[in-house]
C-alpha cells in the first residue's frame, strides 16, 4: 500500500489509482495538485476544514441501489448532486450494448468524472423480447451480488432515471431478487429541456401544459394531443418516426414552430426545424418539441374593480 493514500476510503483509493494510472503521474503529484488547488481556491476564506464527518448524502448505505441521471449529452449537463452520489457509490454501473465499446451514459461520465471508476454491464436493445430478458436477467443478478456484499451500487443512465430510462427495469429486476433492497434516483436534465434552450423554445406560459409522449403512441392519443391549443407536446423515441411526426404535426397546424434535436451535446448533434428533416430518419436519440401555439393558453380570470 503507498503511503500517500493510507488514510483515504478505499473507494477513493480505487478511484486515485485509476485515475493516476491514466494520466501517468503518481499519487503523491496529485495530492500536491489537489492540494495547491485548493489552497488556491480558498484564499482568504475563514471556514475552517472539515471534521471528516460525512453528511447523510454523503454516507455510502450498504446494499442501496441508486440511478442516476448524467444528462443529455454535454459533460457540463451532469449535476453536482449526480456526482455525489457517484463518488460516494462502491460501485459506478454503466449500460452497454457490447463490453467491449464505451456506451452514451459512459462517455458523459468520462467527460464529467474522468476519476470515476465505470464496470460496464450488457443490454440487449434489439426487438427481441426473450434476449432483452435474458440480458436483463444476467444484470439484475449481478447487481444483487454487488448489494447482498454490502456494497451501495449506483447506476448511470441518459437523461433522467424516472423517464424513458433502463433503470425502472433494472429496479424491477433487482427488487425480483432482494425485495428489501432501498433503491433512490437522481434526477439528470432532460434531452427536451436542452433542445428548448438551444432552440430558443419556450416550453409553456404560466398557464399552458406540456405533455411527452413517445412517437409509437397511437395517432388517435398524438392527435388529441396535438389538437389542443393550449398544449406543448414533446415526442421522444421518434428518430426513425420523423416523417410520420411531420405529417401529424402538419396536419394539426403544428409543424412550422416544431423543433427536432438529436444527438444533443454528442458527434453529430443538430437542432432543427422538422420541417426541413422530415425526408430523413434520424437517431434514435432524438426528441420533437411542437410548441404551444402563442398565446394560446387560458388567461387567468380577473376579478372585477
Amino acid at each position: 500500500m503507498q503511503k500517500s493514500s493510507v488514510y483515504l476510503p478505499e473507494q477513493l483509493k480505487k478511484r486515485m489509482q485509476s485515475y493516476v494510472a491514466s494520466a501517468g503521474i503518481s499519487e503523491a503529484q496529485l495530492i500536491r495538485d489537489a492540494i495547491a488547488s485548493y489552497l488556491a481556491d480558498n484564499a482568504g476564506q475563514t471556514t475552517q476544514p472539515s471534521s471528516g464527518h460525512k453528511p447523510d448524502d454523503q454516507t455510502a448505505i450498504p446494499g442501496r441501489l441508486v440511478g442516476v441521471g448524467v444528462g443529455p449529452g454535454p459533460a457540463t449537463m451532469v449535476t453536482i448532486e449526480a456526482l455525489h452520489a457517484l463518488r460516494r457509490a462502491d460501485r459506478v454501473i454503466a449500460p452497454c450494448t457490447s463490453l467491449e465499446a464505451v456506451g452514451r451514459a459512459e462517455t458523459i461520465l468520462r467527460q464529467a468524472a474522468p476519476d470515476i471508476v465505470v464496470e460496464r454491464m450488457k443490454f440487449v436493445m434489439q426487438p427481441d423480447h426473450k434476449a432483452r430478458a435474458d440480458a436483463l436477467q444476467i444484470v439484475s443478478q449481478q447487481i444483487h451480488d454487488y448489494l447482498q456484499a454490502g456494497d451501495e451500487v449506483a447506476f448511470i443512465t441518459l437523461g433522467d432515471p424516472n423517464m424513458y430510462s433502463t433503470v425502472s427495469s433494472v429496479f424491477d429486476g433487482v427488487l425480483a431478487l432482494r425485495p428489501h433492497t432501498k433503491t433512490a434516483t437522481v434526477p439528470g436534465i432532460m434531452a427536451f429541456q436542452t433542445l428548448a434552450s438551444k432552440g430558443d423554445v419556450m416550453l409553456t406560459d404560466e398557464q399552458q401544459t406540456l405533455v411527452v409522449l413517445p412517437a409509437s403512441a397511437p395517432q388517435d392519443v398524438i392527435a388529441a394531443e396535438l389538437a389542443n391549443p393550449e398544449r406543448t407536446v414533446v415526442f421522444y423515441k421518434g428518430g426513425g418516426r420523423i416523417s410520420a411526426v411531420a405529417d401529424q404535426l402538419e396536419s394539426a397546424d403544428r409543424l412550422d414552430n416544431a423543433m427536432l434535436g438529436e444527438l444533443l451535446g454528442m458527434a453529430g448533434e443538430q437542432v432543427a426545424p422538422v420541417a426541413d428533416v422530415r425526408d430523413r430518419p434520424a437517431s434514435y436519440l432524438s426528441c420533437v418539441i411542437a410548441q404551444a401555439p402563442k398565446g394560446a393558453g387560458p388567461k387567468p380570470e380577473t376579478k372585477p374593480q
